[in-house]
């Protein structure tokens, strides 16, 4: 049975929450005696907790200056992504492979959690049923530090407040988007589990990346040059960690990539 968290992880999990939900914004300095006072604890594990999150790439810290939380390029997101790709659509496959029925029916609880939350429009609550999902499923392919990499990489795109939800799409098209992961792991379908992390980790980046390609194209200067980086390119990006053989999407797959 896992102990309960100490003081310091449980103020890491409030800073990234923090983070996430946009309480604690970009480009804005932070002291460690401000957030103990935030917190109601004091500094030492504030502070342990900001040396953390600077090591998962979350914030900054800059010597009797403060912590500042780190706002990923467009380019850092896509790399995100790419090393999703590489990492979870096997580590899926695993557990589909050697899921037993305890497991399955713990996988089955987070995506229930995940369609109570959608059926209440709860945005917050979602997202981590969202999380609670993927960690859930990676942690019955008995790696650890893949989950904890994973988990990392997933907080590293949500830093700069990005959800696909309720945005791109809808709190029930989210939770479908996982539907044949969870039937693929029912069906202890290796196979079929890798191919819909697949599709949804391509279709999760492929919606961010055309709204924050857009996004940013709005905010440059006319008449100064784009500088913007074009959506189809990253796309392409994608699909070339997606087939590690190096060879081009097939019409089918691309079209069961798309959003």
């Amino acid at each position: 049975m896992r102990n309960q968290p100490t003081l310091t992880e449980q103020i890491l999990d409030q800073l990234r929450t923090a983070v996430l939900n946009g309480e604690l914004k970009p480009g804005i300095r932070y002291s460690a005696s401000g957030l103990a006072k935030q917190f109601g604890v004091s500094r030492t594990p504030v502070r342990e907790a900001l040396l953390e999150l600077e090591r998962s790439g979350m914030a900054r810290i800059e010597k009797n200056l403060g912590v500042t939380v780190v706002a990923n390029s467009l380019e850092e997101i896509v790399n995100c992504y790419q090393l999703r790709l590489l990492l979870e659509v096997p580590a899926t496959a695993r557990a589909a492979q050697i899921a037993d029925d305890r497991a399955i029916a713990q996988i089955e609880a987070k995506f229930a959690d995940m369609q109570g939350a959608a059926d209440r429009d709860d945005v917050e609550t979602l997202l981590r049923a969202d999380r609670d999902f993927h960690s859930e499923l990676l942690a019955v392919a008995q790696n650890p530090r893949l989950v904890t990499v994973l988990e990392g990489l997933r907080n590293l795109v949500l830093t700069t407040g990005i959800a696909t939800v309720p945005r791109s799409r809808s709190c029930q098209e989210l939770v479908e988007d996982h539907r044949d992961i969870l039937e693929a792991v029912q069906g202890r379908s290796p196979q079929r589990a890798a191919a819909a992390m697949r599709r949804h980790v391509h279709n999760t980046a492929t919606l961010i990346i055309r709204r924050e390609a857009a996004q940013r194209l709005e905010h440059e200067t006319p008449g100064v040059g784009t500088t913007s980086p074009n959506a189809a390119e990253f796309e392409a990006r994608l699909f070339s960690f997606e087939f590690g053989d190096g060879r081009s999407p097939t019409p089918g797959e691309a079209a069961g990539s798309s959003p």
